[in-house]
């Protein structure tokens, strides 16, 4: 049982610092005019370590994050090299991208909630 735990929380310090490393590339490092303002909120590594999925929040319209994906899986090869120098191992696990919208459906669903709210308020008459 012990052994399990210690790979689950090696996967996920992995998982941390490809998180960190990606998320500085984004911030500075990639020169492509296509990629928006954005930055990384989850890395999900596959159990045996082959392929990681990355998740990017976007700040833009859907045009924006369409165009960094496209930039970023453009940019894939140079980046599984930078983590390999960066992190001194020899390999790094296949790389796809993915858009996070949790952040926007989050906002929208706060804003759908506010507007129940106050229709409701408004259907129940205040008693003087």
């Amino acid at each position: 049982m012990p052994e399990q735990r210690a790979r689950t929380h090696h996967r996920s310090r992995v998982a941390n610092t490809f998180s960190e490393e990606i998320g500085a590339m984004l911030e500075g490092e990639l020169s492509d005019p296509r990629i928006a303002p954005s930055h990384v909120t989850e890395v999900v590594l596959a159990p045996g370590g082959k392929s990681a999925r990355v998740f990017i929040a976007v700040h833009g319209s859907e045009q924006e994050e369409e165009s960094t994906l496209e930039a970023l899986t453009s940019a894939r090869g140079y980046i599984r090299s930078q983590l390999r120098d960066r992190m001194g191992v020899r390999h790094v696990p296949e790389l796809s991208f993915a858009i996070d919208r949790s952040e926007k459906m989050t906002g929208r669903m706060d804003e759908l909630l506010n507007r129940m709210r106050k229709r409701e308020k408004k259907a129940t008459p205040s008693q003087p």
